[in-house]
């Protein structure tokens, strides 16, 4: 049964942790936001599913997101603790580092467990569903933004497209009417004009192009500011309407479930399973650390240990990516380093509390001094 003094604690904490997980959101938000707006500029897919994509981005962001959050949120809630000197009287109460560790640790598990079903299964499922809503729009012209009885800037590209009727489900074209602008290499401007009676929405095999193959129509080449115009009459024309462009598109390992993740035998997958395994960990390692680096007086600097602390996680977590990147270029082949710099780091966390709250020896008079 929880004591009064552990559950203001965890009020105190839970309350700071959700506030700083809130920023961090916010944060990672427009970041994501900026490469998704970037990716729709660029042509990788239709603007209709940018919020999807954004989503489903940030859902899988969280696996590193939560442990930062809860190691910040109790650094700056036992910090403004130990500032106001609550910490102190309580100490000199009786409370020792058992009071502190219990709602500490309840909240650790918490958020342990949290990371563990983000990193095992929400995020794997959430990059799955981004790269089939992508593909899936990019084969739909309705979802690439074309509707009938208007002119459509093509994405990516100096163009219009224009059709009169579309199919319910946008597959099928009714008259289509394509205008491009190109530059050859002597500097003339070539507009480029392309109509059709029916089209319909294809990609290459390899997903990287998408095309209209128009039927029974015409295409015209025109030279601005010349008279050698170029005509030609066809049955079948397979016109680009935009590339699917790479904008940092999604990994096929981090794709896969864990289950078969841990069926793959590839040094990627033994990477990508070691990360998704340690995250919870990594949680656990962080809120064992900030007990020790919260720890300070009330005239120290606010945020002299906040700066300490913020440079202890990028060294650990820089670490962890170093060891994690030896392991997908196949030079180990097994994690045991990335579990022992997190058993390391949270034994140095144990050591540095223990050192904090053990008692202090009572220094011996000399004998000089009790003659005096």
């Amino acid at each position: 049964m929880l004591s009064i003094l552990d559950r203001y604690f965890l009020r105190e904490l839970g309350q700071t942790m959700a506030a700083t997980a809130i920023v961090l959101v916010t944060v990672l938000a427009g970041s994501t936001f900026a490469r998704v707006l970037q990716q729709v500029a660029n042509g990788s897919y239709p603007a209709s599913v940018m919020f999807q994509v954004l989503g489903l981005n940030m859902l899988d962001g969280l696996s590193n997101l939560l442990p930062l959050s809860g190691y910040v949120g109790a650094l700056w809630a036992m910090g403004r603790m130990y500032r106001e000197s609550e910490m102190h009287v309580l100490a000199s109460s009786g409370m020792g580092a058992r009071g502190l560790l219990r709602p500490v640790a309840i909240l650790a598990v918490g958020i342990a467990l949290a990371v563990g079903v983000v990193s095992l299964w929400l995020g794997p499922w959430a990059s799955r569903t981004s790269a089939a809503l992508i593909d899936a729009a990019n084969r739909s012209v309705i979802a690439a933004g074309l509707d009938a009885g208007r002119f459509t800037e093509l994405p990516g590209r100096d163009g219009v497209i224009f059709v009169d009727s579309l199919s319910r489900d946008g597959s099928r074209l009714g008259r289509t009417f394509i205008a491009t602008e190109r530059r050859s290499g002597d500097g003339t401007v070539h507009l480029r004009l392309v109509t059709g009676k029916s089209g319909q929405l294809f990609q290459e095999s390899d997903g990287n192009g998408r095309f209209l193959g128009l039927r029974d129509g015409w295409q015209y080449d025109v030279p601005l500011g010349a008279d050698n115009w170029r005509r030609i009459r066809y049955q079948g024309n397979d016109a680009s309407l935009s590339n699917v462009q790479d904008g940092g598109g999604n990994d096929p390992i981090h794709d896969l479930d864990t289950l078969a993740l841990s069926r793959t035998d590839s040094n990627e997958a033994r990477a990508e399973l070691a990360w998704r395994v340690g995250s919870p960990l990594m949680a656990l390692v962080l809120m064992m650390l900030s007990l020790p680096l919260a720890r300070q007086n009330p005239r120290e600097a606010r945020y002299g240990r906040l700066l300490l602390a913020v440079l202890t996680f990028f060294l650990y977590y820089n670490l962890l990516a170093l060891c994690n990147g030896q392991i997908s270029k196949g030079h180990w082949h097994t994690s045991a380093p990335m579990w022992l710099v997190s058993v390391l780091a949270f034994g140095i966390g144990a050591w540095m509390l223990h050192r904090q709250y053990r008692p202090r020896r009572m220094r011996r008079k000399t004998a000089a001094g009790a003659a005096a």
